[in-house]
């Protein structure tokens, strides 16, 4: 028993020990079946431990749970390719994480007081969220958005709306990410037009668009259009950023909401990376060269509260992402070889019970993703589980972040944990079960094949069930909820943030005005020229949509125009 216990984890490959080793694996050996034997026998807390992902969790590491001769080529020093250590040289002694609290709620003038609000506290980046219409290409008086107009994000029908976010901030001077899919291109094509109207062109324009639509079809599910004419649009944006705005990031490539819908870290890791694949994959059929773009690819990924796991995580995705690109893809250009990624911590592990209790949760969870080298942060408010957040838990958030930077040291030196004989073996053993999935992926034909049949989505729902069934029997402990609950409720609910339910209206009079003052021949001549490129194959939607948007052209009318070409997507039945 004692012998199974301490061996090497699975996937750690430490194959014979080296020279020097032997008389270690002798002196384990006799630990296992003295000293820890006879602790195991008094008890321990729990029956077996593991991550959240089902890796084994050994009562100790040692060198021989790490491959030998492995460190030069498979860790090496940060800033150099395999980038296991991190991407920069000096780590954040030199460039800290961008602060990036995700934002946005009513119209654009509440959403432009929050940002100012946040950039005055000391944010560095501004993240932008959209309200489900939005997100779904509905405008503000279509019957599907009633009683959602402004709620989860910003209501945007029109470019108006969309440069009002930005009253009182120059845009060509602040860099903004914006999480919108379905009508990613849309959107872009509203922000750069806001951003003329500053005087600002695309070619100054600083940020990244997430635009990853294929995950929507796996876990959130505000998609329009059928995966494939979904990912032409995707590429269609790439190739525009590379072309016109080359300082924004056209893609964020996104294990974030593989994981908020129940994946594990191994299939947050393995389906994030089939998805880019696909998505470097449909930019080059367009003729772009994989130097000319992958630069500016990012990605964001989820972080949860097993602080070794997600640390080793983000380590083994930047190995792995090294190894793709210049192997597989071929690129030269070593800024093509790095994942850069923003991360925030796991909404989805928020509990309404004893909501103060995830301003710990979320501190730690931001620890794990500095410790493992990010370069984006935002964290997941306190009050979240409850609603939208309050502008005292934004600011918590924000204040969190920099005690990390300036305070606990975490920041001083680069990729502080490497050489953890945990952290090295949970990191290999990461990455193998990552590739061996993403192997799976690509047997059954690739990340847009998996998702039409619905295989993909089946895996990460058969994990949201086995992770529901362990919080309900107590396997998996989560304090205040099913473990160390306080009597009472442990503390009220405490956020009574709320969108005014006036914005509603006012936003759907706004639009009204909107359509009234412009010149409707023009916009509709522009939404035929977008019919038009979207029945060819070949044509470059970009140019279009821009022309349309440039007209007043809505969200809902630029989407209604694609689906009457592309179709809506149906989900099929997942069993």
């Amino acid at each position: 028993m004692a012998a199974e216990v301490v061996g090497a984890a699975p996937g750690a490959g430490p194959g014979a020990p080296a020279d020097g080793e032997g008389q270690l694996a002798e002196d384990r050996a006799a630990w296992a079946a003295g000293p820890l034997a006879a602790a195991q026998a008094r008890g321990e807390r729990r029956e077996a431990f593991w991550t959240p992902s089902g890796l084994p969790i050994l009562p100790c590491y040692t060198p021989l749970d790490v491959a030998p001769g492995r460190h030069r080529a498979r860790v090496g020093l940060p800033g150099q390719p395999p980038y296991t250590r991190g991407l920069r040289a000096n780590g954040y002694r030199g460039r800290p994480w961008s602060i990036r609290q995700y934002a946005g709620y009513g119209t654009g003038a509440e959403t432009s007081r929050r940002f100012r609000f946040l950039l005055a506290e000391g944010q560095t980046g501004l993240s932008l969220a959209f309200d489900l219409p939005t997100q779904m290409g509905l405008d503000s008086d279509d019957a599907r958005s009633r009683g959602e107009v402004g709620r989860l994000g910003v209501a945007v029908d029109t470019v108006d709306d969309l440069a009002g976010c930005f009253e009182g901030i120059p845009i060509g001077a602040v860099s903004t990410s914006m999480t919108i899919n379905a009508p990613a291109a849309v959107l872009v094509a509203m922000y750069a037009v806001a951003a003329e109207a500053q005087g600002v062109e695309p070619a100054q324009l600083q940020g990244t668009v997430q635009n990853d639509v294929l995950k929507e079809y796996v876990a959130r599910g505000t998609y329009i259009f059928p995966p494939r004419p979904s990912l032409r649009l995707a590429a269609d944006l790439v190739c525009w950023c590379a072309r016109s705005a080359p300082r924004f990031n056209p893609i964020s490539v996104s294990g974030y909401h593989l994981r908020e819908a129940g994946s594990t870290a191994v299939q947050e890791m393995a389906f994030a990376l089939a998805n880019a694949c696909a998505y470097v994959d449909a930019v080059r059929e367009r003729g772009l060269a994989v130097d000319d773009f992958a630069p500016r690819l990012s990605w964001i990924f989820n972080t949860h509260s097993h602080l070794f796991e997600e640390v080793a995580k983000f380590r083994a995705l930047r190995r792995i992402w090294c190894a793709l690109m210049r192997d597989r893809y071929g690129a030269r250009d070593p800024a093509s070889w790095q994942l850069r990624t923003h991360t925030q911590t796991g909404g989805s592990v928020l509990t309404a019970q004893e909501p103060l209790t995830n301003i710990v949760r979320a501190a730690y969870q931001a620890l794990a993703a500095v410790l493992g080298g990010v370069q984006s942060l935002a964290l997941s408010c306190y009050d979240e589980a409850l609603g939208i957040p309050s502008e005292a838990a934004q600011l918590l958030a924000v204040r969190t972040q920099q005690v990390l930077l300036e305070e606990t040291g975490a920041a001083d030196t680069a990729d502080p944990l490497a050489g953890s004989y945990v952290i090295e073996a949970l990191t290999d053993q990461l990455e193998a079960r990552a590739l061996a999935l993403l192997g799976e992926v690509e047997a059954r034909g690739g990340a847009v094949a998996c998702i039409e049949s619905g295989w993909m989505q089946g895996e990460i729902q058969e994990e949201a069930v086995r992770a529901e069934r362990e919080l309900a029997t107590g396997e998996r402990r989560v304090v205040g909820l099913n473990v160390a609950v306080a009597r009472g409720g442990g503390g009220a609910a405490t956020s009574d943030f709320r969108v005014d339910p006036a914005i509603e209206p006012q936003q759907r009079a706004r639009l009204r005005q909107a359509r009234a003052d412009r010149a409707a021949g023009p916009v509709t001549d522009a939404l035929g020229r977008l019919e038009a490129a979207a029945r060819d194959p070949g044509a470059d939607l970009m140019p279009p949509i821009l022309e349309a948007v440039r007209r007043r052209a809505t969200v809902g009318e630029v989407c209604r125009v694609l689906a009457l070409v592309f179709g809506r997507y149906r989900a099929p039945a997942v069993i």
